[in-house]
């Protein structure tokens, strides 16, 4: 028996995303940084602070994105003056990402305004935590 459009938890899911990536967009435009962009800045920053230098690959896995996509993301941020590209001595055909200083204050700043706006976009759900601990569930990353 089909659901109706409003029971159905995937075409929700998928409406909740658009207008989640609207306000995304929003916050992340005056700090001319798309979405996939700021994912990635975000994720090297974090992966700096724990003392990683990671490859692309290593940071495509990171933030769950296509290797092939994130190449062509990191060439814009590193256009930009945001991280910088080196072979890697250990393997010649892999890249080691290092965030610039630059990179690192647009990264906290762009977090700082993300979860923000994230609180804001979230703040009428009243089972919060709940909600959080099925999107780890569903996503596929471990409980904190």
């Amino acid at each position: 028996m089909p659901l109706s459009p409003e029971d159905s938890p995937g075409f929700l899911l998928w409406h909740t995303t658009l207008r989640w990536q609207r306000a995304m967009a929003a916050t992340l435009t005056p700090l001319d940084l798309t979405h996939p962009q700021f994912v990635l800045l975000a994720s090297l920053h974090w992966l700096d602070t724990q003392g990683a230098h990671p490859n692309q690959l290593a940071l495509a896995t990171h933030a769950g994105m296509d290797v092939k996509t994130v190449s062509q993301v990191l060439r814009r941020l590193e256009a930009k003056g945001y991280l910088t590209r080196e072979t890697d001595p250990a393997d010649t055909r892999a890249k080691l990402l290092r965030i610039t200083e630059p990179g690192g204050t647009l990264a906290k700043r762009a977090m700082h305004d993300v979860e923000a706006a994230d609180a804001t976009f979230f703040a009428e759900v009243p089972q919060y935590a709940s909600l959080l601990n099925s999107l780890r569930h569903l996503s596929g990353t471990p409980d904190q």
